[in-house]
């Protein structure tokens, strides 16, 4: 076994199938952030690819929506937006208070149901004391008086708005909104998700 371990360490081969295999998987990783870059729209913070899950899809295209968006469902069944950043650019962390605030009739249009979650960068769920981590069209959130909705996301609860608070982790974390069998204004483009504003 000694000298097997001893020609493998100074085998020219070995060491250059090494090295290549490992320059050949940054590359295909390089590859695949260009491509996602290339089908991802941006609006307002937002990301969202609608071109993922299409049974026509080239193979770079095929494994960059499998990188960004594993078991993705075609844009017509399931529009998805994510994002890490505040409307000014500014990662999203628990150590601010920000606001999403849907005006009256503007929450993502479907024939399905819409949820927004929060999550760590990763996309874990992250524990916090009311055992929330998403809402939905089933949520009971409260009304201005205008009809808009805001929702609250802060690692603590804002006083007064606990109902529509979504608490995020104390650091860096990442939301994603999801809307089910999307309607018209979603899959012609005129939907816009507004931006996280940062309140504090």
């Amino acid at each position: 076994m000694a000298g097997v371990l001893s020609w493998v360490s100074q085998s020219g081969v070995v060491q250059g199938t090494i090295i290549g295999a490992t320059l050949a998987f940054v590359t295909a990783i390089l590859i695949m952030d260009v491509v996602v870059r290339a089908i991802t729209t941006n609006v307002n913070g937002w990301s969202s690819i609608r071109k993922c899950g299409r049974p026509g899809n080239g193979i770079l295209v095929r494994a960059a929506c499998a990188k960004a968006l594993p078991v993705v469902n075609v844009f017509e069944e399931a529009a998805y937006w994510t994002t890490t950043r505040d409307g000014s650019g500014r990662t999203l962390s628990g150590r601010h208070e920000y606001v999403l605030s849907f005006p009256a009739g503007q929450l993502p249009p479907n024939d399905a149901f819409w949820s927004l979650t929060v999550t760590d960068v990763v996309g874990y769920m992250v524990n916090n004391p009311i055992n929330r981590s998403s809402f939905d069209d089933r949520s009971n959130l409260a009304k201005s008086a205008d009809g808009s909705i805001d929702i609250y996301l802060r690692h603590e609860a804002p006083i007064g708005h606990e109902q529509n608070w979504l608490p995020a982790p104390s650091g860096k974390f990442k939301l994603m909104l999801r809307a089910y069998l999307p309607g018209a204004a979603i899959l012609n483009g005129t939907y816009r998700v507004p931006q996280v504003v940062k309140a504090q």
